[in-house]
């Protein structure tokens, strides 16, 4: 997700539009503050809802955990978990080192 300030609305319309059309949500910001967030207008929200595309987007670029992402779609853990799931987008995603010592661990 790219970040804009609301000076940037201004001076780069045409990134954030590119973003859009790339189907990729926009933070803008005020002073810092995150002030709203750019959803692409595409097929999926219209049939899924803002709600759903938002939550499914910010939980794979890793801005949200499962859990808030639930919650923002309305859905239990499990749920959206599954929903991902069939989308592709993974629900666990370690750092490879990270998966390392996981593994390290449970072989020991």
């Amino acid at each position: 997700m790219q970040s804009f300030s609301i000076r940037d609305l201004r001076e780069r319309t045409g990134d954030i539009s590119r973003s859009a059309e790339q189907g990729e949500l926009s933070l803008v910001t005020r002073h810092g503050h995150p002030l709203f967030i750019s959803v692409p207008f595409n097929q999926h929200v219209v049939e899924h809802g803002v709600y759903l595309a938002l939550a499914e987007n910010l939980f794979k670029s890793g801005e949200l955990s499962l859990g808030k992402a639930a919650k923002l779609a309305n859905m239990s853990r499990v749920e959206f978990g599954e929903h991902v799931s069939r989308l592709g987008i993974p629900i666990v995603d370690y750092d490879p080192a990270e998966l390392d010592a996981e593994l390290d661990y449970f072989s020991s």
